[in-house]
């Protein structure tokens, strides 16, 4: 085992045996590399590498602390390693996105309340049909909804790691798809209804075929993966020709 891996399983079973919990402060480095047993170039890089994926929080001045562990830190670093393997990978990441939205959609049925209601079909209100970019907008607010209402904040924030990857597709598929406004906010009454009604496995269903409208126009046109991933929709840019 390299000599920063060592570190950093070792970092990591003080946080896990809960010896180091959110907010405390690591003891200084040069206790802490003697106390692991540790060289301090290899426990720095390994508290490098764990502050940039935001379990510690390293403050100049002040020390290095545990962050709060809470699920929203995982956003970033999800989000980078679908940055870093992004090359070849979007239909792999749509697949990802349909299968996560999919139990949200199954575990929202049993837990949303009329306000969370509310706020889905404020995103419907709130859309302006002839704009691509409130739609975008609009139907990243009513899937985060949906994952909000899921009770499961690490399942919320995967989802929303690898569903802004798929941004600028989703953008370029309003763009080129005759009718995608509508087909989308169709989808979403018809999800809203089902979730209304309380049948998790109506949701899960809409939500699946809502969902894989994208993929199966990814399907369908040249998609390059290295300019349709991203978190940058640059809507100005052409979209790909539809080749239906």
């Amino acid at each position: 085992m390299a000599l920063t891996d060592d570190a950093l399983e070792k970092i990591k079973e003080l946080i896990v045996s809960g010896e180091l919990g959110p907010g405390d402060r690591l003891p200084p480095e040069a206790e802490l590399s003697e106390r692991l047993g540790l060289s301090r170039n290899s426990l720095r890089e390994a508290v490098k590498a764990l502050d940039f994926i935001n379990v510690l929080d390293v403050r100049r001045g002040s020390g290095t602390y545990v962050t709060s562990l809470a699920a929203e830190d995982m956003v970033e670093a999800v989000s980078f390693l679908v940055d870093v393997h992004a090359s070849g990978s979007l239909r792999e990441i749509l697949e990802v996105r349909r299968i996560f939205e999919a139990e949200t959609a199954y575990r929202a049925a049993s837990r949303i309340d009329e306000t969370g209601l509310d706020e889905l079909r404020a995103t419907i209100a709130d859309t302006d049909p002839t704009s691509i970019e409130s739609l975008v907008a609009q139907d990243f607010e009513f899937h985060s909804t949906i994952a909000r209402y899921a009770g499961n904040d690490y399942l919320a924030a995967m989802l929303e790691a690898v569903s802004v990857k798929t941004t600028r597709a989703r953008t370029w598929r309003g763009m080129s798809e005759d009718g995608a406004v509508e087909k989308t906010l169709s989808e979403h009454r018809a999800i809203i209804d089902a979730l209304a009604a309380g049948d998790a496995r109506l949701a899960q269903s809409i939500m699946v075929l809502h969902v894989t409208g994208v993929q199966r126009w990814v399907d369908h046109v040249d998609v390059d993966d290295e300019d349709a991933i991203g978190a940058d929709a640059d809507i100005a840019q052409t979209p790909p020709a539809s080749g239906d």
